[in-house]
């Protein structure tokens, strides 16, 4: 082999031997100092930044340890947590009487169990000492019962069946007990089963869970791609705006719409207003400007604001409703939320704790990760008062 194929070797393995240096060094985290102007956010993360890394890279950094690790994880699993609600939720309708087509039924016959009354009533029956004594128990059940004008049909009905069914099969000297209590359970079902109706719509529940899930993957998105170039830097910060406006629009949605479908003007006035206000922010936040470090605090004030404005429905729900449970149960749930989200906003505003200590937090435990775990804590408080709200309706509809 000559010289100069020798030296052409050894070129080509150095070359080979520096691109894969370069690519090591290259894609080496870096410090605050290094960054370019874009993903200068936060001064007191000190290191262990991404910077123009190609998509790749940056995808598969995913796996990797990196000051944005669990930035995306945190709301990573938020939305698979979440997406495992919406499918538990939807799996879960159930079959609703209409109380308000019962309400004059006996309370007894309201809250039975009409198998458990049956098995109770074979059990009990044979016991009895004789016929007149079964006889005596119908006739006083007749003089009690009330006038005919007094009662819902349904529940004259009822009535009507307690007070003939016994006699009616035991005159004819049929001992047989099973022959009454089919007749009485069976037509008992027969009253109930016509008022038994669909439960209320769920969209406005499953906006908010299409917005919480839209939010965190949003969000998880944004920090894992954020670090590739200024322009997709620019567009994913657009997006995480937009997914956080969606959650806090959405929230909206079940609060307004179940404290509120029986009075559409302000159902419809509630819903415009949160709706239209959440399309302006996002439109605000396609500014440049919205995303400079300095204005940190101004756009924890503008969603902060979106969110505070829930106060004005959550108000009017319980003077509505002051006297229904379930209005003071999904206010426990609602001012949990906002207690949340509050405290999360001012995590994120004041940048505490790195503040304290810069570059003690850089890996864990800075202010947006805890601002992340906060708001799935927020947004779960919320889908528990969405429970609540469906059980409400689904029992008294409007």
């Amino acid at each position: 082999m000559s010289n100069s194929s020798v030296q052409s070797s050894s070129s080509c393995n150095k070359q080979g031997k520096g691109k894969r240096l370069w690519k090591k060094v290259k894609y080496q985290l870096v410090e605050y100092h290094s960054l370019p102007g874009y993903l200068r956010d936060n001064e007191y993360i000190k290191d262990h930044y991404r910077a123009n890394w190609p998509l790749k890279q940056a995808f598969f950094s995913i796996f990797s340890l990196h000051n944005e690790t669990l930035n995306v994880w945190t709301h990573l699993i938020g939305f698979f947590f979440f997406l495992c609600l919406t499918i538990y939720t939807a799996k879960k309708v159930p079959n609703v009487v209409d109380l308000h087509s019962i309400q004059h039924l006996p309370d007894v016959f309201r809250r039975a169990d009409l198998h458990k009354m049956h098995a109770d009533l074979l059990t009990s029956l044979p016991s009895l000492p004789d016929m007149s004594d079964i006889h005596k128990i119908c006739e006083e059940l007749k003089t009690s019962l009330p006038t005919k004008n007094m009662l819902h049909s349904s529940g004259w009905h009822v009535l009507e069946l307690l007070s003939n069914c016994l006699p009616e099969c035991f005159s004819s000297g049929n001992h047989t007990d099973a022959c009454v209590l089919r007749t009485m359970t069976g037509d008992l079902a027969n009253v109930i089963a016509p008022v038994t109706r669909r439960p209320i719509t769920r969209w406005p529940f499953f906006a908010y869970l299409g917005g919480a899930m839209f939010c965190l993957l949003a969000s998880s998105i944004c920090h894992l791609f954020y670090c590739h170039s200024e322009r997709l830097a620019y567009i994913m910060l657009r997006v995480d705006y937009a997914g956080i406006a969606a959650l806090i629009s959405t929230s909206f949605y079940p609060l307004v719409y179940y404290s509120f479908m029986c009075y559409p003007f302000f159902c419809n006035l509630y819903i415009g207003f949160i709706t239209v206000l959440a399309v302006m922010t996002v439109l605000f936040s396609l500014l440049p400007a919205f995303q400079k470090p300095e204005l940190r605090t101004i756009r924890a004030v503008l969603f902060s604001s979106m969110a505070l404005s829930g106060i004005l429905p959550i108000l009017h729900k319980n003077i509505l409703y002051w006297n229904k449970p379930a209005a003071v149960y999904t206010t426990g749930y609602e001012l949990l939320m906002g207690l949340f989200y509050g405290l999360g906003a001012l995590v994120y505003a004041t940048r505490i704790p790195e503040r304290w200590m810069p570059g003690k937090f850089d890996i864990a435990g800075h202010s947006h990760q805890l601002f992340h775990i906060l708001v799935v804590a927020g947004a779960y408080s919320h889908y528990r008062a969405g429970l609540v709200y469906l059980q409400w309706r689904d029992l008294e509809g409007c």
